[in-house]
Parts: C-alpha cells; sequence; structure tokens
C-alpha cells in the first residue's frame, strides 16, 4: 500500500460543502493540482449521495465533475477494463476506477490519487510519455522477414502461450506498484513493459526472438526486478508480469 503526504506547506482544503458522514454518503477525498494555479496540492472533500451514483469508483469522479466542480481531471474511456486509460491510486492500491466497486470500500473515506512516483500534469492525469517511450522500445509488434502467401497459422498450443500476456491494458497500474521502478525508471523497463516484451518473444509468428532476448540482457533493463510481487497483487487484469520476467531470466540462462 503507498502512503501519500502533502508538501509540509500545504493545507487540507475543504473546498465543498461537507455533510455528515453516514450510510447514505460516501465521503470522497480527491488530490488535486494544476500547475497554473501557482499553488501546492491540496485534497478536497466530497460527500456523494449514493443513491445518485452509480456502483464504481469513476462513477463517483463523474458526479464530482457533473455536479460539484467540473474543472475536476482525469482519464477515461472504455468503462470496461480495456483501454486502462483511468488508472489511478484508490486507498493505496493502483487500479483501474471503472472496474472497481465502491462495494470494496464500504464503510472507508475514498482517496484518490495519482499513480505514484510519475510527473503529475493535472489532478489524477499523470505523463505518460516516458512510459510509451518504454514500451516503444522492445518493439511491440511482429517481426520476420518471410512473405508467406497466406497468413501465419498457429497450433493450439502455440497460441495458449499468449494466455494471461496479451491481456495487458498498459494501464501502468504494475510499474508504478514497483519499488524498483520507482528508483530506477531512467533505465528499467518496469514489469508492464518487460511483460509486453515477452509476450513477443513467446510468439510462435515471430522470427526475431535472439535480438528481443538480446536487447533486454542488461543489468537495468531487466534485472533490477527483485521479485516483490507488487506487480502481481494490483494488477488490475489478473496478469502475473513477475512470472513473465521470471521467464525472459530463465530463456536467458539457458541460451548462455
Amino acid at each position: 500500500m503507498v502512503e501519500f503526504t502533502l508538501p509540509k506547506n500545504s493545507t487540507l482544503k475543504k473546498s465543498f460543502p461537507v455533510l455528515s458522514k453516514g450510510d447514505k454518503f460516501q465521503r470522497v477525498e480527491v488530490y488535486r493540482w494544476s500547475e497554473e494555479s501557482g499553488e501546492n496540492p491540496k485534497i478536497d472533500t466530497f460527500d456523494i449521495p449514493k443513491d445518485e451514483c452509480g456502483s464504481m469508483v469513476l462513477d463517483v469522479l463523474l458526479k464530482i465533475k457533473d455536479n460539484f466542480d467540473s474543472s475536476l481531471t482525469f482519464r477515461r474511456s472504455c468503462r470496461e477494463g480495456v483501454c486502462g486509460s483511468c488508472a489511478m491510486n484508490v486507498n493505496g492500491k493502483n487500479t483501474l476506477a471503472c472496474t472497481k466497486s465502491l462495494a470494496d470500500y464500504e464503510g472507508e473515506t475514498l482517496k484518490i490519487y495519482p499513480l505514484p512516483h510519475m510527473a503529475v500534469v493535472k489532478d489524477l492525469v499523470v505523463d505518460m510519455t516516458h512510459f510509451y517511450e518504454q514500451y516503444a522500445s522492445i518493439k511491440p509488434w511482429l517481426e520476420n522477414s518471410t512473405n508467406p502467401e497466406r497468413e501465419r497459422l498457429q497450433s493450439e498450443s502455440e497460441r495458449a502461450a499468449l494466455n494471461e500476456i496479451y491481456d495487458c491494458v498498459l494501464c501502468a497500474c504494475c510499474s508504478t506498484s514497483c519499488p524498483s521502478y520507482w528508483w530506477n525508471s531512467d533505465r528499467y523497463l518496469g514489469p508492464a513493459v518487460l511483460l509486453q516484451a515477452y509476450r513477443f518473444i513467446v510468439d510462435s509468428r515471430d522470427e526475431n526472438t535472439e535480438e528481443r532476448l538480446n536487447a533486454l540482457d542488461e543489468s537495468f533493463k531487466l534485472y533490477r526486478c527483485h521479485t516483490i510481487m507488487n506487480c502481481v497483487d494490483t494488477c488490475p487484469k489478473g496478469l502475473n508480469p513477475a512470472k513473465a520476467i521470471a521467464e525472459i531470466k530463465k530463456q536467458l540462462v539457458q541460451r548462455a
């Protein structure tokens, strides 16, 4: 669990009417910051009527934006856990707001923050530029030199090798839960990108496995993983990036 604190000279501002907390209301604390304001980060507190709101964390944010403060900024799109846009930290754990049920926080105050250890653009929006550059660096596409006359077919076992790998939606929940990524994100690729790298390494339709392994065989890109399993614990899709990283290491050892 991640514990967040504001700068020492910040104050906890309650900018909106706060009602008596009870069964009829969901109390929500939301991180707020805008470079344009020139002010330190703050926390806004809201009491949201439960009977006027949907059942997911994203519904609470939409209610706030629609009825309390239209300046609240966050990303969201598909609402089905497919796009990864609404990744954020809720009560100390990274998750997707659209698929996280309010029932999981029954009786608790919702504390919503941006993904940890990422540069904040505004409120709950973080700068994903570096993360996507790392993703591009592993060449996330099939590479081969042959031009078959028909589509490249896979056997059932070859296709099964991709199960629980291709489902990654690049939300960055796992990478931003990883202390090694916090400390070495300039060089360590992180669990999300390494999971994607493994997805193409094991794809039977790709012919550049050796080149892909060579590109990862470096002390920081791969070996900063210490298998503390934060990535597995927080993944909203139930994937296992730590296993994928271990399999890449295994293939490098076997090759050697």
